[in-house]
Order: structure tokens, then C-alpha cells, then sequence
């Protein structure tokens, strides 16, 4: 049987006047996999991110994500994924209760929904203790890997993660990453981007863009074996090494 794939992209573009941000980019993203997007600084994965999540309308191509296109559907398609970024995920003046209540809220969710899955989310974390403190209070990676489960309480088809652990320390990548499979394990697709390429050896398979294209395409394995490359720390720079852009 075929895979069900949420995301399908075929010849993407993007373009701001006459430069092309992201260059007729094409790739399908399967129900659970996980997905890295990398690039370096201006390779366009930014671009290309919002264009999927419905925040930016693409200049030409065709792109589906949760079986609805991006030109004609980008409400319906916010409805149906969530996301988190490293730079903004919660508000750090409500409480951890609060900010669950808040996007729960805005994700549709019915009272009963949200107090269900607000106790839940607050019980697989061991939060109880914290739920009435502020957001600030806690310690970074506490907050990232709250954060993530608010992104999906409302159980999406798809989470886009933008650099999701940008500062946090290794043990709580480690943990965050543990939540990942979790959540692609219950049939929900990650896309994250990261610049931590010891983390793109966990994804089930990796893009890399380079000045707008999508310069490679495959498991880590067999990138690795492509470019004859004993991590992908080595794919990546050489892959990227050659790029003439450097804003995003």
C-alpha cells in the first residue's frame, strides 16, 4: 500500500521582485515521517516554510499540505498543522495553564477539549506543581518541550518546527527529540529545521536547500553514502560550501 503523504510540493517557487527566494522546488512528506529541512543562512527554507503553513502565497508551482492547496485553502491548512518556532512559542507573562488555555482556544478546541487535554498535557509532563506559575519561570528546555506539546494538543496532521532546540542544552535535546518520536510514532508528520546537524541524523529523511534548490534529498544514510561522508556535519558543508546567498 502506498504511503498517505500530508505535504506535496512540485516546482515551488517563491519570488520578491527578481530575485527567486525558492527555485521550483519539488518533494512529498509522508503521514509520521519525520522531515528535516536544512539550509544555510538564505538558502530560502524559511521562505518555503511559510509558504506551507499558509503565511506566504507562492508565486508559481503547486503545493498540498493536509490535502489542502496552499493557493486556494491557506486558512483551512493553519487549522490543520501546528507550529512552533524557536523565537516565539508562548506568552511568558500567562501561566503554563494559561497559555494552554489560550492556544487550545485558538486551535478550535471546545472548553471540555481544552481542560481534557490541558490536564493531560500537564500530567505527561509532570507539571502539576507549576501549572499556576508563569511561563518565565522555567528553565529553557522545560519551556521548549512545553511549548511543542501546545503546538500539537489539538492532535494536527503535520508540526512544522522551526529550529525548536536553538539554545538548549544536549540532555534536553535529547528528551525533546524523545517527545518527536512520540508524537511521529501516534501518526503525526514532523518538518523541522534545524542548524544542529547531529539532529538531522534522527530524522527519517533530510532536504538540504542551497541558494533557493533543493541541492540533495534523502534518509541519512544514504547521504552519508552519496557524498562519501562519515556524518552529516561533512554532507552539509559540502553541499553548502558553494553558496552565494546569505540572508533568509
Amino acid at each position: 500500500m502506498d504511503k498517505e503523504m500530508v505535504i506535496k510540493a512540485d516546482k515551488l517557487t517563491k519570488r520578491f521582485g527578481d530575485f527567486t527566494a525558492v527555485d521550483a522546488v519539488s518533494f512529498d512528506v509522508a503521514k509520521g515521517e519525520i522531515f528535516g529541512f536544512l539550509g544555510a543562512n538564505g538558502a530560502g527554507k524559511t521562505t518555503a516554510m511559510r509558504m506551507l503553513c499558509g503565511l506566504s502565497k507562492p508565486t508559481s508551482g503547486e503545493a498540498s499540505v493536509a490535502g489542502f492547496d496552499v493557493f486556494r485553502y491557506p486558512e483551512k491548512i493553519k487549522k490543520n498543522i501546528g507550529y512552533m518556532s524557536q523565537k516565539f512559542s508562548l506568552y511568558e507573562d500567562l501561566t503554563i495553564k494559561e497559555n494552554i488555555e489560550f492556544y487550545g482556544g485558538i486551535y478550535g478546541l471546545t472548553n471540555k477539549q481544552i481542560k481534557d487535554k490541558g490536564t493531560e498535557l500537564i500530567d505527561m509532563l509532570d507539571l502539576q506543581a507549576e501549572a499556576n506559575k508563569l511561563v518565565r519561570g522555567l528553565p529553557l528546555g522545560w519551556k521548549q518541550k512545553l511549548a511543542f506539546s501546545v503546538a500539537i494538543i489539538h492532535e494536527p496532521k503535520i508540526v512544522f518546527l522551526d529550529e525548536p532546540t536553538g539554545g538548549v542544552d544536549p540532555a534536553n535535546r535529547k528528551q525533546f527529540w524523545e517527545l518527536i518520536y512520540e508524537t511521529a510514532d501516534k501518526g503525526i508528520t514532523i518538518f523541522v529545521t534545524t542548524h544542529y546537524l547531529d539532529e538531522a541524523e534522527y530524522c527519517d529523511r533530510v532536504s538540504i536547500m542551497v541558494d533557493g534548490k533543493i541541492s540533495a534529498l534523502d534518509t541519512p544514510s544514504g547521504l552519508k553514502k552519496t557524498y562519501n561522508a562519515k556524518d552529516m556535519n561533512e554532507v552539509f558543508f559540502q553541499l553548502a560550501r558553494n553558496a552565494t546567498r546569505s540572508g533568509d
